[in-house]
């Protein structure tokens, strides 16, 4: 279902309709836009579940302002950020080390079926900073463009490009490392 589909059932008052369609079409998206954040099959399918829940909540508010797929990552983007901003405390109280919890969470993870170079992709991309791995993510994987971007995130443009050269750097440096 397209988004214009969507959106159009959502203004004929089919609201259950319209989210069926934004379940169905943005589901799959949005699982592996969120997973590779967190890098945990099971995180990500809690993750969404708690995601569509806000947005069917935030529904009657969306205004069409935005497009309906930059508003859905919007929305999912946040919710991912806070879950990591929760881990990060949690691994602050309890003296370890978010980067080593994060390795492991790749290494021990039975639903990741990539072989090493991924392996050590997901291990490099878990080392940067938040907003770092968001924007990685986002150019890297869901080839999204810039603008967009700045549309979920709220940055200028001029600064995404910047975030992603910077994490480009990062993970490349860290892959060589590695090899």
């Amino acid at each position: 279902m397209t988004d214009k589909e969507i959106l159009e059932y959502y203004n004929e008052g089919q609201s259950d309709r319209a989210f069926k369609g934004i379940v169905g079409s943005y589901s799959e998206k949005l699982y592996w836009h969120v997973r590779r954040l967190v890098n945990s099959h099971e995180d990500a399918d809690d993750l969404l579940q708690e995601i569509f829940i806000k947005i069917w909540t935030a529904l009657p508010s969306f205004r069409g302002e935005a497009q309906l797929f930059t508003w859905l990552y919007r929305i999912a983007t946040n919710e991912t950020l806070n879950f990591l901003r929760k881990q990060k405390v949690r691994a602050a109280l309890s003296f370890s080390s978010i980067d080593a919890a994060a390795e492991r969470k790749i290494d021990d993870d039975p639903y990741f079926d990539g072989n090493e170079a991924q392996r050590l992709l997901a291990k490099a991309i878990a080392h940067l900073p938040e907003k770092q791995r968001v924007v990685f993510t986002m150019r890297y994987y869901d080839d999204m463009k810039y603008e967009d971007m700045s549309e979920v995130l709220g940055t200028s443009v001029g600064a995404l490009k910047a975030s992603y050269h910077i994490a480009y750097g990062k993970v490349k440096e860290e892959l060589e490392k590695s090899l």
